[in-house]
């Protein structure tokens, strides 16, 4: 094996009105959401000069967070405004951007895709103080071909793709096609796709050991005669791996610091965390791929076919029905710029309803079954 370099990725998301009603019912859980998601820049706090991790926060996390109101319950607590401050360390922290509200892209018109990327950008530049965010994470890991005019128009230089739906275009040996990105092109468009190892982010999320995780990308990476980048991805906030408030049993004591002390010991047999856009400022995307549509895997799904969003009839019916509200809602804002009107309470009423559909595209809403199809 030669030298791989690791680029570490979570996600972090709450639906809307979700966290606040837990924290007001008195919910353990949402204490354990808050110290999780704070407990991450804490945790790389003495590690700065190894330490890498990218962050996916939806855009209604970030509403939450920056919320006067949530601020003031949840003080004492976690102190929100320092933790989206501690965030902007981008030595440690990479955010790599996202859609507001969360949606399984591909499941949604495709005329809400700019609105979703759009919103996102709003609130995460204000937040974080800049103009552009480089990575995308399609949420749920939702991704198909067409999405990529979209994510070019909004200024993102590579997406991060589930290995189960990665094809060579260009002929390619595994290791190539797992551990390399790649160039994906559609309509004329084309993005540097980042491959997600699934074996590796299973282990991840369920609980791993430095040992362990060391063995295992050598033995992966062994006949690379390139520079390999390893790219494990999972939720940061969710399980009790990463919600545990006892250091040495979670992931970032019992694992990642373990890491990092081998890292700055040379014991790491030659893995180093790296940050994505800078591995690609040095070694470049190599050959041509085509990314199947679909998801990352979640519980028994594997994520082809979008069973986990679509399996019952009332999941399927309702996302039809948010496809026909989104086209009317669509067909009325043209009207309404068809007859030049400056009625200031239509365009009001336009806008409310168009954000209560975005909102209604949240993948939770279809993903528990038919528990929240109603919303």
């Amino acid at each position: 094996m030669i030298d791989a370099q690791l680029a570490l990725v979570l996600n972090l998301h709450q639906p809307p009105g979700n966290l606040e009603g837990m924290l007001q019912r008195g919910d353990w859980t949402a204490k354990e959401i808050l110290w999780a998601i704070d407990r991450i820049p804490r945790a790389l706090w003495d590690y700065e000069d190894v330490g890498r991790v990218h962050l996916s926060l939806s855009g209604t996390l970030l509403e939450t967070l920056a919320d006067p109101k949530f601020q003031h319950d949840a003080y004492g607590i976690v102190d929100c405004g320092s933790l989206l401050w501690h965030l902007q360390n981008t030595r440690i922290i990479q955010i790599l951007g996202t859609a507001y509200y969360h949606p399984v892209l591909p499941l949604i018109p495709a005329q809400d895709w700019d609105e979703q990327l759009g919103r996102w950008l709003g609130i995460a530049r204000h937040l974080f103080n800049r103009p552009e965010f480089r990575g995308f994470w399609p949420p749920e890991m939702g991704f198909c071909m067409q999405l990529i005019p979209t994510l070019r128009r909004a200024g993102y230089r590579y997406v991060i793709v589930d290995s189960e739906h990665v094809e060579a275009v260009t002929p390619m040996r595994w290791e190539e096609l797992r551990y390399r990105p790649h160039w994906a092109r559609f309509g004329g468009e084309e993005i540097i796709v980042v491959v997600r190892d699934r074996e590796l982010s299973d282990a991840q999320e369920s609980g791993l050991d430095a040992g362990w995780f060391i063995r295992e990308v050598g033995a992966r990476t062994k006949f690379c005669d390139f520079p390999p980048l390893v790219t494990t991805a999972t939720d940061g906030d969710n399980g009790g791996w990463f919600r545990n408030t006892s250091m040495p049993n979670n992931f970032w004591s019992r694992f990642y610091h373990d890491l990092l002390e081998r890292v700055r010991s040379n014991q790491s047999a030659g893995i180093r965390p790296t940050f994505i856009n800078d591995y690609l400022d040095t070694h470049g995307a190599a050959g041509e791929v085509r990314v199947r549509t679909g998801a990352w895997n979640t519980g028994w799904h594997s994520g082809t076919g979008f069973v986990q969003w679509t399996g019952s009839g009332p999941q399927r019916e309702v996302l039809e029905r948010v496809a026909r509200v989104s086209q009317a809602v669509h067909a009325a804002w043209s009207r309404a710029a068809g007859c030049s009107s400056d009625d200031s309470r239509l365009y009001q009423l336009l806008g409310d309803a168009q954000w209560r559909v975005l909102r209604a595209e949240t993948s939770c809403n279809f993903f528990w079954g038919d528990a929240w199809v109603q919303r």
